[in-house]
């Protein structure tokens, strides 16, 4: 049975990489050996999006949260330099900041209400709302 994701950033800079999300984005982790360090994440969801065949087979990994203002400055105030103001992309509130390595990532609050962890299993909550 399926009990998580695991998602991968390559990095030209991994130790810098890892700092960042350790101390900056402050995620717990265990070190799997020679500093290897796997973090934990409070909690993941996975969309699939319809793409042109340019697009097909791409990847994109983000981060949520529940107050991007909030988040952004508590994230500023860390040293994470954003590249973009939060502006309204539909599915929720979007921008974006870049990681050591050069790896870009999304950081958005979404619209979408998500089903709660104890009514997770198969099948597609119909109470699924967009917030405004």
């Amino acid at each position: 049975m399926i009990k998580g994701l695991h998602a991968m950033f390559y990095s030209t800079e991994p130790e810098a990489l890892r700092a960042f999300i350790r101390e900056k984005l402050r995620f717990p982790a265990t070190d799997v050996g020679d500093g290897w360090l796997i973090f934990d994440l409070p909690e993941a969801d996975l969309g699939c999006h319809p793409a042109g065949a340019e697009d097909a087979g791409a990847h994109d990994i983000s981060f949520y949260c529940d107050d991007i203002e909030r988040t952004v400055a508590e994230l500023r105030s860390r040293g994470v330099e954003f590249a973009d103001t939060p502006t309204d992309a539909g599915y929720g509130w979007v921008t974006h900041f870049t990681m050591p390595g050069g790896v870009r990532v999304q950081l958005y609050q979404p619209r979408y209400a998500k089903r709660s962890r104890q009514g997770a299993g198969a099948g597609v909550s119909s109470k699924a709302t967009r917030r405004r």
